[in-house]
């Protein structure tokens, strides 16, 4: 396993339900579980994310969680085909926070294309999923 500078764990309310989710419908892999913690750590690309089920003896919660979890952050990730991941999306069903879109991002002297929507998994956390389009020097 290559180790990724920033992996974020996030709990949720149902284990099973959660790594259907990002399983059979988002295409991650189960690198490893504990099962016994109700714990998972998954992959999509270079992308790495940890589930825990809340309630695990030992938990990092600095306040009462309400959903949505995950109030006020997303996470953007990086996959190679964006517009099958989309119609596995519509396909299940799912609501989509931001459909999908070519947007251009200022990068000093660039601009940075990403093909991108975003949706909510089961607890309410935002995931932006992207694929970069190109970059180019600004409009004049």
């Amino acid at each position: 396993m290559n180790p990724i500078g920033l992996v974020p764990e996030l709990y949720c309310s149902n284990l099973t339900e959660t790594l259907e989710f990002y399983t059979h419908i988002l295409g991650f892999q189960i690198l490893f579980e504990r099962k016994e913690e109700r714990f998972a750590y998954l992959q999509k690309g270079n992308a790495q994310i940890m589930i825990e089920e809340l309630g695990a003896e030992r938990q990092w919660i600095t306040a009462e969680l309400q959903k949505p979890f995950g109030r006020g952050i997303n996470f953007q990730i990086e996959i190679d085909d964006i517009e099958a991941l989309y119609q596995t999306a519509v396909k299940h069903g799912l609501a989509f926070v931001l459909p999908l879109e070519d947007k251009w991002y200022q990068q000093k002297d660039r601009a940075v294309g990403n093909r991108q929507f975003a949706i909510q998994d089961p607890d309410g956390y935002l995931l932006r999923f992207y694929h970069n389009l190109s970059d180019h020097p600004p409009h004049q």
